[in-house]
């Protein structure tokens, strides 16, 4: 994987050199399209094909991911992954584009796995609860994870907080064993 980001980072800080002198969050979104459509096997598969042109990967991605109607920078940058046969690296390098857009605007990117659905009022006061916490504003990603039993574990960048109730039977766990 080490290769991949070290593959993904030019491209990353390239583009998100280009999107600063425009909407970061609309491209933020529009790469986040691209992205998942990339990761698609018969996607990548058709990519591969020698038959096939950079022109009509491009087409083909564009229109799966439902969008056509791309700035022209986007447009440019996509074409260069397609025609370099990084198509691959995409997911990198939007998770790369996020962190730096991310970086700039002071905000981190916090995973929340929850064993149980959160309503939006509980969510903002959990992020606004974590944000004090983790001195820096966030921005919450929400997974279920039924195994967690209860409670929620939180990714921000390399630290976690994990309050689960499989968290703490572990805990308990090592307590009496040892």
């Amino acid at each position: 994987m080490a290769e991949l980001a070290t593959i993904a980072r030019p491209y990353a800080e390239a583009l998100y050199q280009v999107a600063k002198k425009h909407d970061v969050k609309a491209w933020g979104v529009a790469l986040d399209a691209l992205s998942l459509v990339s990761q698609d096997a018969e996607l990548r598969q058709f990519a591969d094909n020698p038959k096939v042109t950079a022109e009509q990967v491009f087409a083909v991605t564009t229109a799966a991911a439902k969008q056509e109607a791309l700035a022209p920078e986007l447009q440019n940058f996509l074409r260069a992954v397609i025609e370099n046969g990084r198509l691959s690296a995409l997911p990198a390098v939007v998770e790369q584009f996020h962190v730096l857009a991310n970086a700039a605007a002071g905000v981190a990117d916090a995973q929340i796995f929850s064993a149980y659905p959160i309503e939006a009022a509980q969510l903002s006061d959990v992020v606004a609860t974590l944000e004090k916490r983790f001195g820096r504003k966030l921005e919450a990603h929400v997974t279920l994870e039924p195994a967690l039993i209860g409670g929620i574990r939180v990714v921000v960048g390399d630290e976690v907080l994990d309050t689960s109730v499989k968290a703490r039977l572990e805990r308990m766990k090592v307590a009496l064993t040892a």
